[in-house]
């Protein structure tokens, strides 16, 4: 096995959850505000985006790793290599930019189902470059939210000429703490402005040559503005300044002084980006409002949603990359067979401690596909009804909202524990560099940090989103789960797995309900246990649907025929196995809530 193409795409689990369990068909396609795309155009996108993703994208996920990019220090300018620069050109060559930018802009119109879905394959295969790809999203963004001056003076060259782009938050002091950025912004005239600062930790503030120019999106605090991040504004800053007709002035004065080196997701580039040292770096601010933290969040929010698929898409070919060698790998004869010194050789497969590891990665890998693609629909929704805005999509835009700290927090943190276990399969073979899993540990931790930690992602939960509205969007949530028990939904075949869930949504809701009774006597509380109430809301979110999954497929099935059996019964045995060995967890995690205390905090800090 090769590590030059390792990279395995779930096409068929991806085309089950679109097609046959939310149905995108019937809900989404070809319905304004969407563009006019049918099943068979899907179908067909996605068989265009498997050679290139498994091809090139893959080809230059090992080199990104092995060669360092290059950083000249004197200029500022960072280089790709080769291989990386072929894949980020292959992505605009074969139109898959296109697939969710609206018809406006000159795009397709996909739904959100569709987009997330396909792209997957992109940052399964090369996760390094598919962030590379920011400046489409960027763009959207300010067509949302610009002046029409901005509008026409940057959109159309982001997206004709494939710019780059950038979100510039976080400061070397203040890190997380973004309300305690210091960078400045001084007023030149109307929307212009000089913005001056240090910022750290910039992904692909400077990808070099492979395109012309970057857009960066920067928080920076105009004099006079307010502390906190009440005070910060949002600025477009361009590497070149852009002429108001979309043409390339002169350089501007925002450069990278430094790149960080990494453990791993080492061909993208992390940056230190400074702003007016040595020349004035000229900013635009967006709107002309100062209104900058609400409008970096929907930057933010999407950021956030790539990255848990990020992870679910590694542990997705880690797993598939195992399950290829424990099936080749012979090693040891049956356990039954153990004492027996003549028995045959066995596939690793055939032993049952690396079938429970495969499991664990096939169920959760499936089940994170379930959650995104599921919260993807409810984007779907949204936009149907009218977008953010509209009252009428105020249900599925809060729904949203909740599910995706759960997305980013549960997926980012429980992937680095499985792939662990995509690792144990191949034995003393998985350290090594010439398989893929020791690569794919390294690019993906980085998940839980960036982007807000995984205990943010539980404070946002806990304190924002079921806050803001009394628990009724988490209550509403709850509410579908027990639609499912109540509707017997899956028959007589999966009652044992309702009745897991059913337990396991009782544990779940004395535990939230006892957090909130001990929220009144310490706010630490909920830093203590916030995790375990993540963990366990995302566990029986992910077992909802894996059961919901295996009732399709116990009547899909029944009229099956070649490897669609295989695939169904796959299904049905995830959602089992799910429900038998993972949701039990939730009972214990909940005890330990109801039994939160706050020794730990009233401990001297010399005692540690």
């Amino acid at each position: 096995m090769s590590t030059a193409h390792h990279y395995k795409p779930n096409v068929r689990d991806t085309l089950f959850n679109l097609f046959e369990f939310l149905e995108i068909q019937k809900t989404s396609l070809g319905k304004a505000p969407f563009g006019d795309i049918d099943e068979a155009t899907v179908r067909q996108t996605i068989d265009t985006m498997i050679p290139v993703c498994t091809g090139i994208m893959s080809e230059a996920f090992t080199e990104g790793d092995r060669i360092p990019l290059d950083f000249n220090p004197k200029t500022g300018a960072v280089t790709m290599p080769p291989l990386m620069q072929k894949a980020f050109a292959s992505y605009f060559e074969t139109g898959m930019h296109l697939l969710d930018l609206p018809s406006h802009l000159g795009g397709l119109g996909a739904p959100p189902t569709l987009a997330w879905g396909s792209f997957e394959f992109v940052i399964g295969a090369n996760p390094a470059a598919a962030f590379s790809f920011l400046g489409n999203v960027l763009a959207r963004i300010i067509d949302t939210m610009a002046t029409e001056e901005q509008k026409k003076r940057f959109v159309g060259p982001m997206l004709e000429k494939h710019w780059g782009g950038s979100m510039v938050l976080t400061e070397p002091d203040a890190g997380s703490d973004v309300g305690a950025a210091r960078a400045k912004a001084k007023l030149v005239k109307d929307d212009l402005w000089h913005i001056e600062g240090v910022k750290r930790f910039i992904t692909n503030g400077d990808i070099g040559e492979v395109v012309e120019n970057t857009i960066h999106l920067v928080l920076a605090r105009p004099e006079g503005a307010g502390p906190g991040t009440k005070g910060l504004s949002m600025f477009i800053v361009p590497k070149f300044l852009v002429n108001a007709d979309g043409s390339l002035g002169e350089r501007n004065g925002v450069y990278c002084t430094n790149l960080e080196k990494k453990m791993g997701l080492k061909a993208s580039a992390t940056c230190e980006m400074t702003f007016g040292d040595s020349k004035p770096a000229v900013g635009w601010l967006v709107g002309n409002v100062h209104d900058g933290m609400r409008q970096m969040f929907h930057v933010i929010e999407h950021a956030r949603m790539a990255v848990g698929l990020k992870s679910m898409a590694t542990l997705s070919t880690a797993y598939l990359n195992a399950l290829s060698y424990v099936k080749e790998r012979k090693q040891g004869a049956d356990l039954k067979s153990a004492r027996d010194k003549n028995a045959p050789r066995v596939t690793v497969i055939h032993h049952p401690e690396v079938r429970r590891m495969l499991m664990m990665q096939k169920s959760h890998a499936e089940g994170m596909r379930a959650l995104i693609l599921f919260n993807a629909s409810l984007q779907d929704q949204v936009e149907l009804l009218g977008g953010h805005k509209a009252p009428e999509a105020a249900e599925p835009n809060a729904l949203n909202d909740l599910i995706l700290p759960l997305i980013k927090g549960y997926c980012s943190e429980k992937v680095y524990d499985l792939l662990s276990l995509s690792l144990q399969c191949y034995g003393g073979s998985g350290y090594l560099q010439d398989y893929p899993a020791e690569q794919y540990i390294r690019d993906q931790k980085i998940d839980s940090l960036y982007e807000g930690t995984t205990a943010i992602q539980a404070l946002d939960l806990l304190m924002r989103k079921v806050a803001k509205d009394g628990g009724a969007t988490l209550q509403g949530l709850m509410g579908r789960i027990s639609q499912t028990l109540e509707t017997n939904e899956g028959g007589d075949e999966l009652k044992a797995e309702r009745a897991s869930l059913g337990e396991a949504l009782g544990h779940l809701q004395a535990g939230l309900g006892s957090l909130m009774e001990k929220l009144g006597d310490s706010v630490y509380h909920v830093g203590l246990q916030g995790n375990r109430v993540l963990y366990s809301l995302a566990e029986v979110t992910i077992g909802w649907l894996l059961v919901r999954h295996a009732a399709v497929a116990v009547q899909k099935v029944k009229t099956a025929t070649g490897p669609d059996v295989a695939f169904y019964e796959g299904k049905i045995a995830s959602a089992r196995f799910f429900c038998a060995e993972v949701l039990p967890q939730t009972g214990f995690a909940m005890q330990q809530v109801q039994k939160s205390s706050l020794a730990i905090m009233e401990l001297s800090e010399e005692a540690f």
